[in-house]
C-alpha cells in the first residue's frame, strides 16, 4: 500500500497542497524576517503593485495570531466564567470594562511599553500590532462562547451527569459541539473586527513620532492620506482577495464541518463539501500522510495496552459517584498568586488613574458628557437601524437550505471587509447628497456593526430544529404567527449578544468614524470617539484617561442593567430546552 501510494501519478490536489505550503513557509521566512529587522518607527510605504502582495501576507500572519490569542483566550477565560460562580463575578464585569476600551486607549501604553522592551528590533511593534488586533477580536468570541456555556440545555447537563462525563469530557462531548456554530460565525465576524482597525493599528501617530508596519492597513491610510485613488482600488482588490482566500481554505471547512453540530434528529441542512474538502480528499500525499500517522497511533496504543498490567475493567466504577472535579494544592496557589499578582497591577493602574483624573477641569468634564451624549446617540440609531433590516434579513436566510448556500459566501466576504477601507467611497456619497458629517458619521458606524447582528441571528436561525419547523408546516401556521411564535423566540438569545458586541462595537467604531482624514484634510464631528483619536494623536494622557473613564462607565452601566435584564430574560423564558 504505501509503494502504491509513492508511486502514483501525482495529481493537481497534490500539487494544490505542495503549492500552498510551500509559499505558506516562504511567507512565514519573509514575516521572520521583518520581525527581527532593525528597528524603526515609520517606513515608508510604497504605493506600487509590487509590494501590496507583501504587505497583504504581512496584515494576514498578523491577523491569524491575533486570531489564535484570541481563540485560546476564549476558551479558558469564557468556560471559566460560565462554570465559576466566583469566576464569573470578576471575569464578566472585567470583560465588560475591557471590551469597552478602544483599540486607541491600549495603543499608547503598550506601544511604549513594548518598544521599550525590544529597542534594537521590530519585534516589539509587531507584537503591540499583533495584541491591538487581538483587542478588537477577541471580546466578541469570549462572549459568545460564555454565553452558549450558559445556554446548553438542562437534559444535556443531566444527562452528562447520568453516564458519569467528568469536566474534561463533558466539554469536549456536549459544551463545544452545543456552542461550535455560534462560535465560529462569531470567530468569522472576529476577523472582520480585528480587519477594522488594520489601518489603524498599522498606521498610527504618538504625539509628533508616526509609526507605521508593512501592511495593507498602512497601505490604504497612506494612500487615502496622499489622495492616490489607483492605490485605493488596488488596496480594496487585494483586501478582498485576502478575504476571499481565508474564507476558500479556512471559513468554509470549518462551516461545513460546524454543521455537523447542529441541534437536531431529523436530517436538515446538509452542508456542501467545500473546495479545500475536495482538494483533501482527492490529496494521495495527505491521505499517505494520514495512514502513516494512525498506523503510529495504533502500534503505540497497543504497545501501552501489552505493557499495562493492571488488571480489572476498563471503566471506573468510581466515576459514577464523583461530585467533580477539584484542583489540586498547586493550581490552586498558582491561581491565588495570579490573582493577587493581577490585584496588584489594578491597584497601581487605579491610583495612577485616580491621580490623572483629578487634574481634570469640571468644565472639561461637562464637555466630555455633552459628547458622549451624541455619541450614545449615534449608537442607539445604529443598533435600531442595523436590527430593522438585519433581523429579518437573517432569519430569511438561516431557514432555508438553499438560501444558505448561497448568501453565506456573499455574507462571509462583506463581512470580512473592513469598513474603514469604505469610508472614502461612503465619503464620497455623503459630499455629493450634501449630508452632514455629524449625521454620516453615525452610517459610518453602522457600515462596520450591522455584521454583528446579522451574524448572530444567522447562527440562531440555523440552530433551530428542524422537527419545530416540519411541526408548524403540519399544523398550518400562518407566517406572521409562525415568525411571532418560533423564529423571533429561537434566535433571540443569539440577537442580545448580537445586541451587546454590536454596541461594543460601535463605540470602537466611533473612534474611527468621527475622526478622519481624507485627501490630506481632517474630517471630524462632535462626539466621544473624535476626542479619543484627538487625544491619542496629540498624545493628551489627561484627557485620553478623562475619555476613556467616561466611555467605561457608560458601557459597565448599561451592561449592568439594561443587557443584564435582557441576556436574563434570554436564558429564562427564551431557553431551549428539548
Amino acid at each position: 500500500m504505501q509503494k502504491v501510494l509513492i508511486h502514483r501519478k501525482v495529481s493537481p490536489a497534490d500539487a494544490v497542497v505542495v503549492a500552498l505550503v510551500l509559499t505558506i513557509i516562504y511567507a512565514l521566512i519573509v514575516y521572520g524576517r521583518e520581525w527581527q529587522a532593525a528597528f524603526h518607527a515609520a517606513i515608508d510605504i510604497d504605493l506600487s503593485l509590487y509590494s501590496l502582495p507583501y504587505y497583504t501576507l504581512f496584515s494576514a500572519f498578523r491577523g491569524v495570531a491575533a486570531f489564535c490569542l484570541s481563540l485560546v483566550f476564549t476558551l479558558i477565560v469564557g468556560y471559566w466564567a460560565a462554570k465559576s460562580v466566583k469566576a464569573e463575578r470578576i471575569l464578566v464585569p472585567m470583560l465588560d470594562i475591557l471590551q469597552s476600551i478602544p483599540v486607541l486607549g491600549f495603543l499608547p501604553p503598550l506601544v511604549l511599553a513594548l518598544i521599550a522592551l525590544f529597542p534594537r528590533t521590530n519585534t516589539g511593534i509587531e507584537l503591540a500590532c499583533v495584541i491591538m488586533i487581538f483587542t478588537g477580536q477577541v471580546w466578541n468570541m469570549t462572549f459568545s462562547f460564555y454565553s452558549s456555556l450558559k445556554s446548553v440545555p438542562t437534559d444535556f447537563s443531566e444527562v452528562s451527569s447520568v453516564i458519569g462525563l467528568n469536566p474534561v469530557e463533558k466539554l469536549m462531548k456536549v459544551e463545544l459541539p452545543f456552542s461550535a456554530m455560534n462560535l465560529v460565525w462569531n470567530s468569522l465576524l472576529s476577523m472582520s473586527g480585528g480587519w477594522f482597525f488594520l489601518s489603524v493599528c498599522e498606521s498610527f501617530s504618538l504625539g509628533d513620532q508616526k509609526f507605521r508596519l508593512p501592511g495593507i492597513g498602512a497601505y490604504m491610510a497612506t494612500a487615502v492620506d496622499r489622495g492616490n485613488v489607483s492605490a485605493m482600488i488596488a488596496g480594496i482588490i487585494a483586501m478582498s482577495a485576502l478575504i476571499i482566500v481565508m474564507d476558500i481554505l479556512i471559513w468554509r471547512p470549518v462551516l461545513a464541518w460546524a454543521h455537523q453540530f447542529r441541534l437536531e434528529e431529523t436530517p436538515g441542512f446538509t452542508a456542501t463539501e467545500p473546495l479545500m474538502g475536495n482538494i483533501v480528499r482527492e490529496s494521495g500525499l495527505l491521505r499517505w500522510l494520514n495512514a502513516m500517522y494512525r498506523r503510529r497511533v495504533l502500534h503505540q496504543s497497543i504497545l501501552r495496552e501489552q505493557s499495562s498490567q493492571k488488571p480489572g475493567p476498563r471503566l471506573d466504577p468510581r466515576r459514577f459517584t464523583r461530585s467533580g472535579w477539584t484542583p489540586g494544592p498547586f493550581l490552586t496557589w498558582v491561581g491565588r498568586l495570579l490573582v493577587a499578582g493581577l490585584s496588584l497591577v489594578a491597584l497601581y493602574g487605579t491610583m495612577r488613574l485616580a491621580y490623572t483624573l483629578f487634574q481634570v477641569s469640571g468644565k472639561l468634564w461637562s464637555q466630555l458628557l455633552f459628547a458622549t451624549m451624541i455619541t450614545f446617540l449615534r449608537v442607539v440609531a445604529c443598533l435600531i437601524l442595523g436590527s430593522i433590516w438585519m433581523v429579518p434579513v437573517g432569519i430569511w436566510i438561516g431557514t432555508s437550505q438553499h438560501r444558505v448556500r448561497v448568501a453565506q459566501p456573499i455574507v462571509q466576504v462583506l463581512a470580512s471587509f473592513p469598513a474603514p477601507m469604505l469610508y472614502p467611497l461612503a465619503i464620497a456619497v455623503m459630499f455629493a447628497f450634501r449630508i452632514p458629517f455629524g449625521l454620516g458619521a453615525m452610517f459610518l458606524m453602522l457600515l462596520g456593526v450591522q455584521w454583528y447582528i446579522l451574524f448572530n441571528v444567522l447562527a440562531g436561525a440555523m440552530r433551530i430544529p428542524v422537527e419545530l419547523k416540519y411541526a408548524a408546516l403540519l399544523m398550518n401556521v400562518p407566517k406572521v404567527e409562525l415568525w411571532k411564535t418560533l423564529y423571533l423566540p429561537s434566535v433571540f438569545p443569539a440577537l442580545v449578544t448580537g445586541w451587546v458586541t454590536a454596541a461594543g462595537g460601535a463605540w470602537n467604531a466611533s473612534i474611527v468614524a468621527e475622526y478622519l482624514s481624507y485627501k490630506g484634510t481632517v474630517l471630524t464631528t462632535y462626539g466621544l470617539g473624535s476626542l479619543i483619536s484627538v487625544a491619542a494623536s496629540t498624545e493628551n494622557f489627561q484627557l485620553l484617561a478623562a475619555c476613556l473613564t467616561i466611555m467605561v462607565a457608560v458601557v459597565i452601566v448599561l451592561n449592568r442593567t439594561v443587557w443584564a435584564k435582557i441576556y436574563y430574560l434570554s436564558q429564562t423564558r427564551f431557553r431551549m430546552d428539548l
